[in-house]
C-alpha cells in the first residue's frame, strides 16, 4: 500500500523508474508498522472496556455475589453494553467463565486473560487481586480504585489528544511541503532542477529524503506521549 506513494515521492525526487522503483521497497516496512498501529487502538479499546468491566463487577460484589458469580454476571450486562459479537471484553469474559465452568480456578483463568492483553494496568489489576483473594483483600475497594485511577488516565489522554492533534496536523503540512516544492519545480522548471538529478545532485537529494524521514520519526516519537 505504502509502495504506490513512495515510488511517486522517488520519481520527483530522482527522476529515475529505477531508483524510484528502489525507494518504492520502503513500503514493505508498511505492514508491520501497520500492524503495531492495530494492536495499540485494540489494547486502547480493551483499556476502555476494561474499565466498564470493573464497575460491573464491583456492583455485583457488592450485593454479596462470588468473585465466579460476579464475573458472569459483568459477563452478561457487557454484552447489554457491547452488542458486537467482536468486542474484545466480552469475548475475554465470556473465556473467562467458561474455563470456570470446566473447573479452571478463576485466579488462572483472569492471569491469562492478563497475559494476553500486553495492558500493564490489567496486569497490575490481576495481581493485586490475585493477592487479595490469597489474603482475603477488599476486593470491591480494589476494583473501584482501580476503575477511578483508569478513569483518571483516560481524561488525561483525552486532553492530550485534543492538545496535539493540531500540532500533529502542523507536523504532516510542514512535512509534505517540501516534498510538494519539490513535485511543482520539477515539472514546472524541470531545466531549473536539472543539476539536481546529475551527479552531486542525488546526494542532494538522498539527504534530503534521509532528514525528512528523520524528522518523520521524530515528530512521531514526539507526538506519542503516554500516561
Amino acid at each position: 500500500m505504502l509502495a504506490v506513494p513512495a515510488f511517486a515521492v522517488g520519481y520527483v525526487f530522482y527522476k529515475s523508474v529505477l531508483l524510484a522503483a528502489m525507494l518504492s521497497l520502503s513500503g514493505l516496512l508498511f505492514p508491520r508498522y501497520r500492524r503495531k498501529q492495530l494492536i495499540t487502538r485494540q489494547q486502547q479499546k480493551l483499556y476502555i472496556q476494561f474499565k466498564q468491566a470493573l464497575s460491573c463487577l464491583s456492583s455485583s460484589l457488592t450485593v454479596g455475589k462470588s468473585v465466579e458469580s460476579a464475573f458472569r454476571d459483568a459477563w452478561e450486562d457487557l454484552k447489554l453494553l457491547y452488542p458486537d459479537h467482536g468486542c474484545f471484553i466480552v469475548q475475554e469474559f465470556g473465556l473467562i467463565c467458561r474455563k470456570v465452568e470446566t473447573g479452571e480456578p478463576i485466579e488462572q483463568a483472569l492471569l491469562h486473560f492478563a497475559q494476553r492483553s500486553y495492558v500493564d494496568d490489567i496486569r497490575n489489576f490481576t495481581d493485586v487481586f490475585l493477592t487479595c483473594k490469597r489474603t482475603g483483600g477488599n476486593l470491591i475497594e480494589v476494583m473501584k480504585r482501580t476503575a477511578t485511577i483508569i478513569g483518571e488516565k483516560l481524561e488525561i489522554q483525552q486532553e492530550i489528544a485534543v492538545m496535539v492533534a493540531q500540532k500533529k496536523f502542523e507536523a504532516r503540512v510542514l512535512l509534505f511541503a517540501p516534498i510538494v516544492i519539490v513535485a511543482v519545480l520539477a515539472f514546472s522548471s524541470p531545466d531549473y532542477m536539472v543539476p539536481l538529478y546529475r551527479g552531486g545532485g542525488l546526494l542532494i537529494m538522498t539527504g534530503a529524503l534521509v532528514i525528512l524521514g528523520l524528522c518523520y520519526a521524530a515528530t512521531q516519537k514526539i507526538m506519542n506521549i503516554q500516561v
